[in-house]
């Protein structure tokens, strides 16, 4: 990566996806990582078992405009909240947070009471989260930094 990709990427929106926790199923985030990639988007793949806390410096490393985390565990209540009390705790408040997979209904409102931007459940079209990271980041950051 070259020096000046780091603040240099309007018009590209950056996005980490990222598998928290011990959850060892990654084919929906990859199929998600290639459908962001595919729109345009400069993508970076965490891989598997990431912590919080190593997903939080990978969308600092990155300059990231948005992180999709990816839970099929159950975990995403103790995982999620983490995640964006490190952000927070980072002074990181221009990142669009979403979360992908399963989740039940009743714990969306939670979620989204906490920060995150948008929950995705199985079968949800990748074109309708390529379109709302799109529109949420509108091509750069959430809000000015």
């Amino acid at each position: 990566m070259s020096p000046a990709t780091s603040q240099q990427h309007q018009g590209k929106i950056r996005v980490v996806v990222a598998k928290p926790g011990l959850d060892g199923h990654d084919r929906g985030a990859k199929i998600i990582a290639r459908a962001l990639r595919d729109a345009g988007m400069e993508v970076i793949y965490t891989g598997l078992h990431q912590t919080p806390e190593q997903i939080v410096e990978t969308v600092i490393q990155e300059d990231a405009d948005a992180v999709g985390l990816s839970i099929l565990s159950g975990a995403h209540m103790t995982l999620v909240p983490r995640v964006v009390e490190l952000l927070r705790e980072q002074g990181i408040d221009d990142v669009l947070v979403t979360v992908g997979g399963t989740i039940p209904a009743e714990d969306i409102p939670e979620l989204k009471a906490l920060g995150v931007a948008e929950v995705f459940t199985p079968g949800a079209p990748t074109q309708a989260i390529v379109d709302f990271i799109r529109e949420s980041t509108a091509g750069g950051r959430v809000s000015s930094s």
